[in-house]
């Protein structure tokens, strides 16, 4: 149980190019040869993004590596795979994604205390290029910060 619990897949890109407004942890629908896949840390959220469709939550181009023991049964890498939100959550993220603006993106995916499949869904709003300066130097100065106590 205790490896299942340390397998962390981060979406770092998204936090420097985005602004996050407000997250929300979905469960995900997944085959029995992704969730080995993610078990095994072999998943990736880069370039992913989630949509509503009729109601319903999905995330579009996240890519999970085939299982190496996965024979015919083996899935599609980027396959649309759907979350697990309730109607609430899901309307807000609507009603989010119908501004100019905004988008929704997946942060990172984790395996819960259950052995179940997590993803961190981001409601975010896009940075100019001065932002993601911004961003620069204040993980800069947390650098030197951190070094000159370590002295």
């Amino acid at each position: 149980m205790s490896q299942q619990n340390n397998i962390l897949i981060k979406n770092k890109r998204a936090s420097f190019d985005y602004e996050f407004i407000e997250t929300f942890t979905a469960g995900i629908v997944l085959t029995g040869t992704e969730i080995k896949s993610i078990r095994l840390g072999k998943a990736s959220l880069v370039d992913t993004y989630c949509t509503v469709i009729r109601g319903e939550v999905w995330v579009k181009n996240m890519y999970i590596a085939e299982y190496f023991y996965g024979t015919y049964n083996n899935h599609e890498t980027r396959r649309d795979r759907k979350l697990l939100l309730n109607k609430r959550e899901i309307g807000k993220i609507e009603r989010f994604s119908k501004d100019t603006g905004f988008t929704v993106i997946p942060t990172r995916m984790f395996i819960n205390g259950k052995g179940l499949a997590k993803v961190v869904i981001a409601v975010a709003k896009g940075k100019k290029q001065y932002d993601k300066r911004q961003s620069i130097k204040e993980r800069d100065d947390k650098r030197d910060i951190d070094r000159a106590f370590k002295r």
